[in-house]
């Protein structure tokens, strides 16, 4: 697809790529096609000229956005592999992270640089941080540079002469997941897995009508999108120009994670068309208010950095579902699900990783979600198997029974366990109200299905805003866990 998407950027050149807003939600053209197009033939003559060769590692710390793409297409044109770095993640884990990747050159933009540099301690407190990035191998700047930026990249650089990796495979991107500083894991995709995923991508959107506008900000959105001739509006960052920004442009297709929706619902967003989500779980509740708001439809997409997207599941028939745990859909064709002999979710497919750096190829990608298969082969999780609360001997997967927290007037809700002393624990319910919604009304709201968890039914209920994580944004439990202790300590659950 990324060799089609080249084809199709040249053969328009004129049409609007990627798009902006302004405060007001006004819209502005940030690429065209043409010049997406040209941006990408310039890194690649840029970096061909460097000396990279097709199986190189390029580090890759740019903001999304034209540039951004135009990076990784020129990296697929070369053949080399792109190892994305999280200033999320944190710098010690980061520097580890790269110890494994070894990149050739690293690609970072002024803000990446200024994040390691002398915007270190602004950064800390938006939770971002990234090493010094020359530790990591010698740094180019992309677009424009500020004081203390490293030089930029030869966009002069003649074309002529540089190759195409063609339809040869290899690696062609590794995305940093899960592990420690002294373990870091590091999932590599080949180029035939990565263009697998984005062809299943293009497949749930395939009834979309070309040229009218998508919002979305992720490499699995602009690709597909662009590919078909859409142009692609990367999401406001304030929840209320993102709410402006959705009137003006009513978008055929939208893409936000969980918290995103959260936000722009609480700014009085309205939809339309289709809107996915996905990264972190999406409540049925949370879907059907995506409904209420105008969205013709709203998907939930089952989706893991090792194979993205493995399932997803439409509101109606997520809120039809009456069972025990969290409906996430059938698998999507190719993907393969099986269950392990401890009730772990296994995948496998076209999609899937090729292995983690350092490790052995593996088919079967385990996703540490317990799960099972229900009549019509549908994927339901009963919650992370490493999530497991211990509770007078018997075990309790929150996953099983947080779906049950989500009623009217509830933003987010997730179970912990608190140290209850003789390695028990107690289980507490964190709830994160929706704004304006009193807790003794959700209180009341939430005791019949509390009632309803029978021997799981937890020893307390907390009202909190829930502590979110990673690039995903997904719910912190261990820190959620503290905090739920701490309240507790206070008198602050019943």
């Amino acid at each position: 697809m990324l060799d089609r998407l080249d084809h199709a950027l040249r053969a328009r050149p004129e049409r609007p790529a990627v798009l902006t807003t302004t405060r007001t939600g006004a819209t502005r053209v940030r690429a065209t096609r043409g010049e997406l197009a040209g941006l990408s033939d310039a890194f690649a003559a840029a970096l061909h000229a460097r000396g990279l060769r097709a199986g190189d590692t390029v580090g890759v710390a740019v903001r999304p956005g034209p540039r951004a793409l135009a990076v990784l297409l020129a990296l697929w044109r070369l053949g080399l592999r792109g190892a994305v770095l999280d200033p999320g993640a944190g710098a010690e884990v980061l520097r580890a992270r790269l110890a494994l990747a070894r990149p050739s050159l690293v690609l970072a933009d002024a803000a990446a640089q200024a994040v390691a540099g002398w915007a270190r301690p602004l950064a800390r407190r938006a939770r971002l941080a990234l090493p010094d990035l020359a530790e990591l191998g010698p740094v180019a700047t992309v677009g424009p540079r500020l004081p203390g930026c490293a030089p930029g990249l030869d966009l002069g650089a003649p074309l002529a002469g540089v190759p195409r990796a063609g339809s040869s495979d290899g690696d062609a991107v590794i995305v940093f997941t899960s592990g420690t500083t002294s373990r870091p894991r590091a999932v590599v995709h080949t180029r035939a897995g990565l263009a697998a995923g984005m062809e299943t991508v293009s497949a749930l959107f395939a009834a979309a009508r070309p040229d009218e506008p998508v919002l979305g900000g992720t490499f699995f959105v602009l690709v597909p999108a662009l590919t078909r001739g859409a142009p692609v509006a990367l999401p406001a960052r304030s929840p209320r120009v993102l709410a402006r920004q959705l009137r003006r442009l009513r978008p055929q297709d939208t893409y936000l994670t969980p918290p995103q929706l959260r936000d722009a619902l609480g700014a009085g967003a309205r939809f339309g068309g289709r809107v996915w989500t996905g990264s972190a779980p999406a409540s049925a509740e949370l879907l059907g208010r995506v409904r209420e708001a105008g969205a013709a439809q709203a998907w939930g997409v089952y989706a893991l950095t090792e194979l993205f997207p493995a399932a997803a599941v439409e509101a109606r028939e997520k809120a039809a579902f009456e069972g025990p745990g969290d409906l996430v859909g059938a698998p999507l064709p190719g993907v393969r699900a099986e269950r392990d002999a401890d009730g772990q979710l296994l995948l496998s497919g076209p999609a899937a990783r090729d292995r983690y750096l350092g490790e052995e190829p593996d088919p079967w990608v385990r996703t540490g979600d317990r799960a099972r298969l229900d009549g019509a082969g549908r994927i339901v999780l009963e919650g992370r198997s490493k999530d497991m609360v211990l509770r007078r001997a018997e075990n309790i997967y929150p996953g099983l029974y947080e779906p049950a927290l989500h009623v009217p007037g509830v933003e987010l809700g997730v179970l912990v366990g608190v140290p209850a002393g003789d390695g028990d624990e107690r289980l507490v319910a964190v709830v994160q109200p929706r704004r304006g919604v009193g807790e003794p009304a959700l209180r009341a709201a939430l005791s019949q299905p509390l009632r309803g968890m029978g021997t799981a039914r937890p020893d307390a209920l907390v009202f909190a805003r829930i502590p979110l994580s990673g690039r995903s944004r997904k719910p912190d439990r261990p820190a959620t866990a503290a905090l739920a202790a701490t309240l507790l300590g206070r008198g602050g659950g019943a």
